[in-house]
């Protein structure tokens, strides 16, 4: 029996159409005359789905009944009986109630798929197992009902349902997903436009992943390996030239042309390391190219054409922008150059594009520095240019009837000589020189086909030919490996002037130095190690690459800095040359990390210097709102304890009423300046345990009148990890702030509410609210936003509270109140094991009047 097919329509987030698209195919294909049921759909009251399932067979539920409440689950045996064609079953990740047939439905579907019976499903993208840790970082909800990722990549088809964040909310407001008295609490929440956005951009690339390994499943079950252009991805050959930044930003402009295309720059540099190429420039490109949504890429290979179009294909690319040539006219006769190789051997399944630049023609400067070593490819072509050439070449000569005479056979050789000189150096030449004075000898100086000389001018001939191709051997060796010792020392001078210029003007990090090191030097780690004494162990300050190593004497390449301190180099060992260049980076890697520190320092002297300007300003701020109180107490006593007034016990209740807020007014003012003074030292040392909401919040209330504020602090959240004394000062100065700028008899709310590990205690009131521009701005010390009196205190308020809240490893931050005002949002931290398990956003898994576990989690 054929195993049936599995379609799944895969959203974004709850709301965006899923369960009604699906409807939408089980009525195409009822119309087409398919045998199409609904094996399980749950339509929530929503009317729109609901009248989606009228004229669809629907196979009676199965009751369950579970700690006296009865639910109904999908009847697979009743499916199964039924056998139609294809099966509507929604909700791919639920979680079955006890005593259902199978734990999870997908396990069902997956009985139906073995009956050969076709499903089309429903799923959330954050309801796969592997994106659960990705989706609660961004939500903060823990999804409790998964499906592995392996059941939906087997799907035979996959449709994402998208909508945008914005309609989605919008959706929302209308009451299309859920009750008008959820709306408001999951808008600011769950739905909110960067949550949304983030789970539609993970469903789009979830989803492009699955296209991508299908088609490369596709071409490798068929053996294709041309490129397919299903997605345009060019890539941009770089030489380190000033032409790099043009080609870039032409491969921009040609890769906007089309929805999705790629940008991959590529820098092929030689297996030895050091390049010609301008390290400047190369970070300059690269920045230029992840600013423009692209990658830059450092292949290693002596063939460039090949090492770039092995590249292109690997990354299954569709175009390939190179430039125009630097070289001038006269040196084509070397060879055709990378641009035309690529183009000759691309094939017809990739495009090469030559573009042209200003630095077409003006030289391509000296050529990679290689130091005195030629080359194994170079070497071999000498010695094939010494040793078979001058065979060629008198198997040529003796087969032509025109005798050219012995002078210019000696010259023909002496050219075979020299050009091997030029590639291989000095030892091939000595052997073309060699084996050609015998070959001359034998085939062209009479007696031929003897090793005897008759004539004595012939011998002269001989020896000076011999003499020749030895010095002018020579003079080329010498001449080839000083013009290489020239460009290594070139490229090693412009490396070092970029280390010292980038490092003096402070732009170079320590990642950044370790990783141009490991570049230059094609190595696989490289880490800065240092101890404090000889006998200490070795520490490491910085590393790139897989598997550095943790001491100096288990690396390929150790280069020391001092007496402490060690740069040390995984992947190969360098030769004695190189390593002048590399004391000179393990030198700047020490300058960079002695700034580091110092900067370290300056940021610890800085603070010092913040801490005496707020002293300074504190001190400033407060001769009035000091002076004030002190004024009315003063006044307060000096009448009560005058004897010329007679005063009533109405009289004297209201001076001492004043007195007494006077002094709480003093009060609470030198204890916000105590708190920023602890907090700017540093001193604040919280005690944390773990208590409840409900015994701190309701103390905090204690300075503002009882009808200003609504708390709403449910009993089933969870303990809460803080320092009780903090964050009571904490949540007292948000109320209070938000109560003296609420407008008259409007209350202020205090609701909490749990999320994932954490949970937040949001103050809520209906004032003039805040600019975005403004809203960290209020959180400064001695900031009153707006036109506030002197008398409304020196602005300490929600600065001491920030400071608690991340004393206790929380945040407080502003949000705007819907329909005007301004919210704030105190988040602390849940006690671990005792964290709240919110209702599952999805709609599709929302059933109300379900108990709870044991565990405390839903039964499903």
């Amino acid at each position: 029996m054929a195993r049936g097919k599995l379609r799944i329509y895969l959203g974004a987030a709850p709301g965006v159409g899923k369960t009604y698209a699906m409807l939408s195919e089980a009525h195409r294909r009822v119309e087409r005359g398919t045998d199409c049921v609904v094996a399980f759909v749950e339509h929530h009251g929503r009317p729109r789905t609901e009248v989606m399932l009228h004229g669809l067979e629907q196979i009676q539920r199965r009751p369950i009944e579970y700690r006296g409440s009865l639910f109904t689950e999908m009847d697979v045996d009743a499916v199964l009986e039924r056998r139609p064609a294809v099966a509507v079953v929604d909700e791919l990740a639920h979680t079955n109630v006890p005593g259902a047939r199978n734990t999870k439905r997908w396990q069902d579907i997956e009985e139906l798929l073995a009956a050969g019976i076709d499903v089309v499903s429903t799923v959330n993208i954050q309801h796969l197992e592997s994106l659960g840790d990705v989706v609660e970082s961004i939500t903060g909800v823990r999804q409790r009902e998964t499906v592995p990722d392996e059941v939906v990549r087997r799907a035979d088809q996959i449709e994402l349902v998208d909508m945008s964040p914005q309609a989605l909310r919008r959706r929302m407001a209308h009451g299309n997903i859920y009750t008008s008295d959820k709306v408001d609490a999951a808008l600011s929440n769950y739905f909110r436009p960067g949550n949304l956005t983030a789970l539609r951009e993970l469903a789009l690339l979830w989803v492009a992943d699955r296209v991508d390994e299908y088609l490369q499943q596709y071409r490798g079950e068929h053996d294709i390996k041309s490129t397919w252009q299903a997605r345009e991805r060019i890539v941009v050959g770089l030489t380190g030239g000033p032409e790099g930044r043009t080609l870039i930003r032409r491969a921009a402009r040609m890769a906007a042309k089309g929805s999705g295309s790629e940008i991959l720059a590529v820098y092929v540099a030689r297996s030895d390391g050091l390049t010609s190429a301008s390290p400047k420039e190369l970070t300059v490109q690269r920045t230029l190219v992840e600013d423009l949504g692209g990658s830059f890429h450092h292949v290693i290979g002596d063939d460039i054409p090949a090492s770039l179009l092995a590249f292109a294909r690997g990354v299954n690319a569709t175009q390939i922008v190179l430039g125009s040539s630097r070289r001038k006219a006269w040196q084509y006769i070397l060879g055709p150059g990378v641009g035309q190789t690529v183009a000759r051997d691309s094939g017809p399944d990739l495009d090469v594009h030559i573009v042209t630049h200003d630095e077409v023609a003006k030289g391509r400067g000296l050529p990679v520095a290689r130091g005195a070593r030629l080359g194994r490819a170079r070497i071999v072509w000498g010695w094939a240019a010494g040793v078979i050439g001058p065979a060629l070449l008198t198997v040529l000569l003796t087969n032509v009837e025109a005798d050219l005479g012995l002078a210019n056979d000696m010259l023909l050789f002496l050219t075979l000589t020299v050009a091997a000189a030029l590639l291989g150096g000095l030892f091939p030449a000595l052997a073309s020189a060699a084996f050609g004075s015998f070959l001359l000898n034998y085939f062209f100086t009479p007696p031929v086909h003897r090793i005897t000389i008759a004539d004595p001018k012939n011998i002269v001939a001989i020896v000076i030919f011999v003499l020749v191709a030895l010095s002018v051997a020579s003079v080329v060796d010498v001449a080839a490996r000083r013009t290489h010792q020239a460009a290594r020392l070139r490229a090693e001078s412009e490396i070092l002037s970029f280390l010292a210029g980038s490092v003096l003007r402070g732009e170079t990090s320590l990642d950044a130095l370790l990783e141009r090191v490991r570049e230059t030097f094609a190595m696989e780690s490289v880490a800065l190690l240092e101890r404090a004494g000889d006998v200490e162990p070795w520490t490491c300050a910085g590393s790139v690459g897989p598997r550095p190593v943790a001491r100096p004497e288990d690396a390929d390449v150790d280069m020391p800095v001092g007496d402490h301190m060690a740069l040390a180099l995984s992947g190969r060992v360098l030769p004695a040359e190189d390593r002048r260049v590399l004391g000179a980076f393990a030198a700047q890697a020490a300058v960079v990390l002695d700034r580091r520190r110092l900067v370290g320092e300056a940021d610890q002297a800085r603070k010092l210097a913040e801490g005496n300007r707020i002293r300074t300003a504190l001190l400033a701020a407060v001769s009035h709102d000091l002076r004030t109180p002190l004024a009315s107490i003063k006044a307060a006593v000096s009448s009560l304890r005058s004897d010329d007034v007679e005063w009533s016990e109405e009289d004297r209740a209201e001076l001492l009423e004043g007195i007494e807020d006077g002094a709480d007014r003093l009060d609470h003012l030198v204890g916000n300046l105590l708190d920023m003074s602890r907090l700017q030292t540093g001193t604040v040392t919280p005690l944390i345990r773990e208590i409840d909401l409900d015994e701190v919040v309701p103390m905090a209330l204690g300075g503002v009148l009882e009808d200003s504020v609504v708390l709403d602090i449910p009993e089933t959240l969870p303990m809460v990890e803080v320092d009780p004394g903090l964050l009571e000062r904490a949540v007292a100065n948000v109320v209070e702030n938000a109560v003296k700028y609420s407008p008259p008899h409007q209350a202020v709310t205090v609701a909490a509410s749990a999320l994932a590990d954490r949970v937040e205690i949001r103050v809520t009131d209906r004032g003039p609210g805040v600019p975005d521009a403004a809203k960290d701005r209020i959180f400064a010390p001695f900031q009153r936003y707006g036109d506030a009196p002197r008398g409304a205190g020196v602005g300490l308020g929600l600065a001491v509270a920030r400071g608690f809240a991340e004393a206790m490893g929380g945040t407080l931050a502003a949000e705007d109140t819907p329909g005007g005002g301004l919210t704030m949002v105190l988040t602390v931290r849940a006690a671990p094991g005792r964290t709240a398990h919110p209702p599952d956003p999805d709609p599709l898994m929302d059933r109300t009047a379900q108990p709870a576990t044991a565990e405390g989690r839903d039964p499903r």
